[in-house]
């Protein structure tokens, strides 16, 4: 068994092709931070990582890791707790609630890094979830950024793998960061 209990969880490839965009030592909101699999990904790569999560079980998994400060909300029920805080990046991956989206853009620094994956309308074909509350609709997340943001990258449709899903998956910068970013053979950088 491995000594690193994370070790399984991987994470998104969506959000490791796109994870060069955020700088190290930048900070980064991981919402609906869950295990942490994010968390700990940027955390790696040398960012400051606030986990926000409403399960505290969840977050105990890898409280105490360096690099991550864990938060425990409800931001379902409860006021929105960054107001007053920005993020050079913001993390968000299978998780939506519409009323959110105002809030992680005001949050997200004007050259900051929205990374964002999580399930479309389609997957009830495929199972859960299938509440339309919980499914973005055609185009949503593009809509969204097109607001303050220059889209890297945008796809949705149905995703194959062990598990097919109706997925968005979107990667966009604020339009005070230097455009184009610079590419090498590994990815962004």
């Amino acid at each position: 068994m491995s000594a690193d209990p994370h070790a399984a969880l991987a994470p998104s490839p969506w959000i490791v092709r796109f994870a060069p965009l955020v700088s190290p030592g930048a900070r980064v909101l991981d919402l609906a931070a869950g295990r942490g699999r994010h968390a700990l990904h940027f955390a790696r790569r040398g960012a400051r990582v606030v986990a926000l999560d409403r399960d505290p079980a969840a977050l105990v998994t890898f409280a105490g890791t360096s690099g991550v400060e864990t938060r425990v909300a409800d931001v379902e029920r409860d006021p929105w707790p960054l107001a007053a805080e920005r993020f050079d990046a913001i993390v968000v991956v299978r998780y939506l609630h519409r009323p959110l989206l105002a809030h992680l853009l005001a949050a997200l620094a004007d050259d900051g890094v929205l990374l964002y994956e999580t399930f479309a309308r389609g997957n009830e074909a495929y199972g859960k979830p299938s509440n339309p509350a919980f499914l973005l609709e055609p185009d949503e997340l593009l809509v969204l950024a097109r607001e303050r943001l220059t889209v890297v990258a945008f796809e949705q449709g149905r995703m194959g793998g062990n598990r097919p899903a109706v997925i968005q998956r979107l990667a966009a910068v604020g339009r005070q960061r230097a455009w184009p970013p610079l590419l090498s053979a590994e990815g962004l950088e």
